[in-house]
């Protein structure tokens, strides 16, 4: 998935000339944490959230610096400084510059960005120009509706079985081998698994599987590995042959 099949569109936006009161009015009315700034071309020229409201003098949470610290923080930090915690309008005291995506940012790489660099949200530009708005509630709405289709569709029994059976014999967790029946949409899963983690993990992939409606646990935990007698049967066996190492060779 794309950005553009989950960002918002309908984009809350203000003015880099307009008022400080007047962004927090907006911000506190659509209960919105951050404001995309824009010039009177509709270009996005920086970024105002909640954040910038911390340190302001009306509040007296303005930075106080000792004669020393002042020395080796420099003036132009102090200049800057006082200028966003005393600034009448938003251009003084919005961050310039902002971090941005286009509508074509694969999830994937939005996602590693929001973790990287520790943001919720990223603007939406084609070009200069503001288009939408993408936020971490963004993803919540996505998975809804996503989650919504894939449960809601139609499937053999025949069908989900075998997109399970394909699923698990991949998965990582090696799950042991298991009997899967599948009756009216409703797993009925039988069998071994080597830990708690391992039957949450089968459990779950049963779920997420377009088609299935419900999930009857019947598994039981033993400790990894199997007997011997215990490699047959079941649907399948996702052991693989391991490489010989140093310590398998004779003494």
């Amino acid at each position: 998935m794309r950005v553009q099949e989950i960002m918002s569109r309908h984009v809350i936006s203000i003015n880099v000339d307009a008022p400080v009161i007047d962004a927090i009015k907006t911000m506190l009315s659509y209960r919105i944490g951050a404001l995309p700034v824009v010039n009177s071309y509709g270009k996005l020229v920086g970024m105002l959230s909640k954040g910038d409201f911390l340190r302001r003098a009306e509040i007296g949470t303005e930075r106080k610096r000792g004669r020393w610290l002042a020395l080796l923080t420099g003036t132009d930090r102090i200049a800057r400084d006082f200028s966003r915690q005393h600034g009448r309008e938003v251009g003084e005291i919005m961050a310039p510059n902002p971090f941005t995506v286009s509508e074509n940012t694969p999830l994937e790489q939005l996602v590693c960005l929001m973790e990287s660099r520790g943001l919720k949200r990223f603007p939406v530009v084609r070009g200069d120009d503001l288009v939408g708005m993408v936020t971490r509630t963004d993803f919540l709405t996505a998975i809804a509706t996503v989650s919504r289709d894939k449960h809601g569709s139609t499937r053999s029994d025949d069908e989900i079985r075998r997109s399970l059976l394909t699923f698990l014999s991949q998965a990582p967790w090696r799950p042991r081998p298991l009997d899967i029946e599948v009756q009216d949409g409703t797993v009925t899963l039988r069998g071994a698994v080597s830990s708690a983690s391992a039957r949450k993990a089968t459990i779950i992939a049963s779920e997420n599987v377009a088609g299935v409606k419900q999930v009857e646990n019947q598994l039981t935990e033993i400790a990894w590995p199997p007997a011997e007698e215990d490699l047959g049967g079941g649907d399948f066996v996702s052991l693989q042959e391991e490489p010989s190492t140093v310590d398998d060779e004779a003494l």
